[in-house]
């Protein structure tokens, strides 16, 4: 198969089900071993901290946790720390094929900032490394000997990055790195710091020492930090796929107050764990902030949009000059343009699907490869082909793409 556009779109898909395989092992670990942590028996006597009875699948488990650790290195000892691993890595394998290869599309956008594609790019890794220094500098200051005051702390940086992407990348880019700034944070606290702590202890019981309680401690404090983080990634990483979250002037206040969700939302099931009442509030405050965000995403998009059919790139320049563009461009405007437009004709859509936005020749240029795989090799696009695309001007879509593909 020479089929490029095929193999790349075959590519991400595999990642991405990577991606939210991983995902689902790392933050089923992280909720139940909090929800188990929380629910603890602690009225017991001896040595452990706490204990629980549990059943599933048709068998009972007896669970005991130590403080700092049991008075002997067990024999068998699992360790949980490759879901994390494995979720960070797919998922920035998915950033380089989708936003790094992908820049001119979804990365840059020239009415936001008009920088190069190098220049964006290392924007994006730099960003991801400061995150990590300003936290974890944070936590081991005296700023972080407080749990609420460290919190709060890091809630302002999160609002400073979401409103410092939203100010260089585009909207979509934007929301999705800054969910990707949180979950390096939460993958290098398992990384650099729990995981380190949880040899050192290891390593003592191995020796005959009594471990260092303050070990526990410091993993317990990022492990609570991961915990409030996960639902906030999770939407971030959910929103490139709905304009109303990433297109609307409001980006970066949409993501803040998606931040203040997941803490409430925590808040509930965390107290609910610990059988420390039902915080019922918590799903009020939820639903307000919810309806906000609906309201903050009517907000006008992005405006004055970029004229694109001006400096086109050389990836969409190439298909410009292809045979048989001139025709796709029609078909685009008659078959597409009703729905893929910056205000889209078609009852009931009022954002351009994903934010593709197909008006002028220059965008269809630009999203050759998209054209292709949706409404050319495949029929996805149009929906139930209610706009009665016909086969043959599938042929010519197809035609084009590879006579540009083939001239590049």
């Amino acid at each position: 198969m020479n089929d490029f556009a095929v193999i790349m779109d075959w590519l991400e898909f595999a990642v991405r089900w990577l991606h939210v395989v991983t995902a689902i092992a790392w933050i089923g670990s992280s909720f139940y071993f909090v929800a188990l942590d929380l629910g603890l028996n602690r009225d017991i006597p001896g040595p452990a901290d706490g204990e629980e009875w549990q059943v599933h699948g048709g068998g009972f488990y007896h669970i005991q946790k130590y403080l700092v650790a049991p008075a002997a290195m067990p024999e068998h000892l699992t360790w949980f720390k490759w879901e994390s691993y494995a979720t960070w890595l797919s998922g920035f394998a998915m950033l380089c094929l989708v936003y790094y290869l992908g820049a001119d599309l979804f990365l840059v956008d020239p009415a936001v900032a008009d920088i190069s594609v190098p220049v964006a790019i290392l924007i994006s890794l730099g960003s991801l490394a400061l995150g990590w220094i300003l936290y974890d500098t944070i936590c081991k200051s005296r700023f972080g000997d407080d749990n609420t005051r460290l919190m709060l702390g890091l809630y302002v940086i999160l609002v400073a990055m979401a409103w410092g992407y939203a100010q260089v990348f585009s909207g979509r880019a934007a929301l999705l790195h800054l969910g990707a700034f949180t979950a390096t944070i939460m993958t290098a606290n398992v990384f650099l710091i729990i995981m380190p702590n949880q040899r050192v202890v290891v390593a003592d019981l191995v020796a005959g020492r009594k471990p260092d309680p303050k070990y526990g401690k410091i993993a317990k404090q990022r492990s609570t930090h991961n915990n409030y983080l996960t639902l906030p990634v999770v939407f971030l990483m959910l929103s490139n796929h709905y304009p109303l979250a990433f297109a609307s002037e409001m980006n970066w206040l949409i993501a803040s107050l998606v931040f203040l969700m997941g803490v409430t939302i925590r808040h509930w099931f965390n107290t609910r764990h610990a059988r420390k009442g039902s915080p019922t509030w918590t799903w009020a405050a939820t639903a307000i902030l919810f309806v906000l965000i609906m309201w903050l995403s009517t907000a006008p998009m992005f405006q004055p949009a970029p004229d694109e059919d001006a400096a086109l790139p050389a990836s969409a320049r190439k298909f410009a000059e292809a045979e048989g563009f001139d025709e796709v461009a029609g078909i685009v405007a008659g078959r597409c343009s009703m729905c893929h437009a910056a205000e889209p004709g078609w009852e009931g859509i009022h954002y351009a699907p994903r934010g593709v936005h197909l008006d002028t020749p220059g965008q269809v240029a630009r999203h050759a490869a998209e054209i292709y795989l949706q409404a050319g090799i495949t029929h996805a696009m149009p929906p139930a082909n209610v706009s009665f695309i016909e086969p043959a001007e599938r042929r010519a879509i197809v035609e084009w793409y590879r006579a540009g593909a083939a001239g590049s």
